[in-house]
């Protein structure tokens, strides 16, 4: 398990690598992973990460001046990106590489394209696809399968690397096992 400080609250993540450093009021809700060199600071506000959510490498957290840290469940925050005082709500992918500003609020089912900088008090409605400098939202559609899909593999691979298999996406069944996950998914979402 990663460098830990001492008021940070773990709920049964399914994988912290031992690189990560999280240090604060850093809440890690059920099956989260954080992988290689996340770094999550709490000083003042909180931070949480939502339940299922992946922390990809590299992956800076923080708080802002005035606002926590808030990711909602089965997200994906992907490498390199900074997270700071902003919420972002469920089911959300967040692209390499992208800057989330301070009072940020991302809606749930949205997806933020990589390399993207959202400036401070953005506000993006849920089921939006998001791009650019500053980013701005330029398609809705609901990416709830798209990025619970997202979510569901890297559980997976979490589960995998928790028990030392660091090749669980070459398995032979991950293929019938997306498929199946597509099929819950999309009759989960027409419910």
């Amino acid at each position: 398990m990663g460098c830990i400080g001492p008021d940070v609250v773990l709920r049964d993540p399914a994988y912290i690598h031992e690189s990560a450093y999280l240090y604060g009021k850093v809440t890690v809700e059920e099956g989260a992973s954080i992988w290689i060199n996340a770094a999550a600071r709490a000083e003042m506000h909180e931070i949480v990460i939502g339940a299922y959510t992946n922390i990809q490498d590299f992956v800076m957290l923080h708080i802002g001046d005035r606002t926590p840290t808030i990711i909602g469940s089965h997200c994906s925050i992907t490498h390199h990106c900074t997270i700071h005082g902003c919420t972002i709500g469920d089911n959300c992918l967040i692209g390499i590489n992208t800057t989330i500003m301070d009072g940020c609020v991302i809606g749930e089912n949205s997806i933020v394209a990589g390399h993207t900088f959202l400036k401070e008090g953005t506000v993006i409605p849920p089921n939006s696809i998001v791009m650019g400098t500053p980013g701005k939202v330029v398609r809705e559609q609901n990416n709830y399968v798209r990025t619970r899909l997202n979510a569901m593999l890297y559980h997976r691979n979490a589960l995998a690397y928790a028990k030392g298999d660091h090749l669980g996406w070459s398995q032979p069944s991950l293929q019938a096992e997306i498929m199946a996950e597509m099929a819950r998914l999309q009759a989960e979402m027409t419910a």
